[in-house]
């Protein structure tokens, strides 16, 4: 009777807690019934113009289709882009405010800056969205037309040329500390309070080289006030169809740095419905003829990485980044 009485017991706290579970669950399973009834925010958390703002506004728009409510962009800059991360984090995890992480703001920033390393579970990925080149560009005030002439003539003169970059510790610092030491070259690198200030002074020839994603590269290139010399990407890119990339000059480890990529996050404890909401929406989107054109004229290529594989990507950068920030005795402020 004893062990009747144990078992029925034990019975009936199962019930119970499985009956707890579905009235937990049924809430987060009806609001992702219903998701999404509004519009989406879409925090982009560097100013508009940048790369990172140029992919979100065509993502966007291609999930439109497929949520059936607009994807709205919000561009919150500053400090490198934590201030925008920190907001993503901070807003509710109701699948109306969503992020995109980059390179730097997610595998980066948590060694250069205390409070983005305090964002550590906060966030959680949805789907590596693309991947953009680095274009490493020469103001023509210098004279060289191609890779071979450039690498000559720094390497003729070390320390006459100068490289801006938007700031100590940044992805463009770590680009050009690696380039420097892979090539032997000595460029001096000359640290900038953003990725705009440096890049105005490369198109007035204050500094002489510049490196920057293709995207918002690419007008100043076509505009012929840069001139490329060399890609970190897979393959080279039709719109300049002359220019190297690292990886077929045998650098393999500056074209992976240089690559940089681009995904969404959501709040940690979003409904795992709702992410799966978006991240069908983002893939149907990047399997647009239509933003598949539109990413290929800026030199993008869709990824379509999903929840898991980009979450071990993240990981594997923020070691190697780490790595890196630490040989070049870079403190957390």
């Amino acid at each position: 009777m004893t062990s009747f009485l144990a078992r029925r017991t034990v019975v009936s706290t199962l019930c119970a807690a499985a009956a707890c579970a579905l009235l937990v669950a049924a809430p987060a399973a009806q609001a992702a019934d219903n998701y999404p009834s509004k519009p989406v925010k879409l925090i982009v958390p560097f100013a508009p113009g940048g790369s990172t703002d140029i992919v979100a506004r065509v993502v966007a728009e291609g999930m439109r289709a497929s949520l059936g409510q607009s994807v709205v962009v919000d561009n919150k800059a500053g400090a490198g882009g934590l201030l925008g991360t920190e907001t993503i984090a901070q807003s509710a995890p109701d699948g109306y405010t969503i992020g995109m992480a980059t390179v730097s703001t997610a595998t980066v920033n948590p060694s250069i800056f205390t409070r983005a390393a305090k964002l550590e579970g906060k966030l959680v990925p949805v789907v590596k969205l693309v991947t953009v080149p680095s274009v490493y560009m020469v103001h023509p005030s210098m004279g060289v037309k191609d890779f071979q002439g450039f690498m000559a003539k720094v390497k003729a003169k070390p320390g006459d040329y100068s490289v801006g970059v938007p700031g100590l510790g940044t992805l463009g610092h770590l680009m050009m500390a690696s380039f420097n030491e892979t090539l032997k070259t000595d460029i001096q690198i000359v640290p900038y309070r953003g990725n705009g200030p440096a890049l105005n002074d490369a198109l007035a020839g204050m500094v002489q080289v510049m490196a920057d994603q293709l995207p918002s590269a690419m007008p100043h290139i076509k505009g012929g006030k840069l001139v490329p010399m060399v890609l970190a990407a897979d393959r080279r890119v039709p719109e300049l169809p002359d220019v190297p990339t690292f990886k077929e000059l045998g650098h393999a480890d500056l074209n992976e740095l240089g690559m940089s990529w681009f995904g969404l996050v959501v709040p940690a404890g979003t409904p795992a419905p709702i992410i799966k909401r978006l991240q069908d929406a983002a893939v149907s989107a990047l399997r647009s003829p239509d933003v598949q054109g539109r990413l290929k004229t800026m030199g993008a290529t869709a990824v379509e990485m999903d929840q898991s594989k980009f979450a071990s990507q993240i990981a594997a950068d923020l070691q190697r980044n780490k790595a890196l920030l630490d040989k070049l005795g870079v403190k957390p402020e």
